[in-house]
């Protein structure tokens, strides 16, 4: 068997549905003994580098919705806005506080939804 070349086999990978590539991996994982891990990055700080940095490049936020308060019904408007939820869902959300109400926004979003719930009565969060 000729021995295939890397662009050759990136070109056969890029025929392949994700299925197919997934069944792929774990044969390969099974055949060798191996497992395909995501790289993680390695960071490293030097001394005295601050941990604060870390915390200040988070660009997705959660909006949590901690309580309805008085005016559910507004609350509820709101969400099924913020969302693409029906009326059912939105209210079982709201009832069910605290729930994230939108996941991994940015912090535009994040600032509009939680002005937007808590100018209709409900307490949030964001995290």
């Amino acid at each position: 068997m000729a021995k295939l070349s890397q662009e050759d086999l990136l070109a056969q990978f890029e025929e392949m549905t994700l299925i197919e590539l997934s069944e792929f991996v774990k044969a390969f994982e099974e055949k060798f003994d191996v497992t395909a891990a995501a790289a993680a990055p390695v960071m490293m700080a030097g001394p005295g580098a601050p941990v604060a940095e870390a915390a200040e490049e988070k660009d997705e936020f959660d909006v949590i919705l901690a309580g309805a308060g008085d005016k559910k019904i507004q609350v509820i408007k709101v969400v099924r806005e913020l969302t693409s939820l029906g009326l059912k869902e939105a209210k079982d959300l709201v009832d069910g506080a605290p729930k994230p109400v939108l996941e991994k926004v940015n912090k535009e979003a994040a600032d509009k939804a939680k002005e937007a719930l808590e100018g209709a009565g409900a307490s949030v969060e964001v995290k």
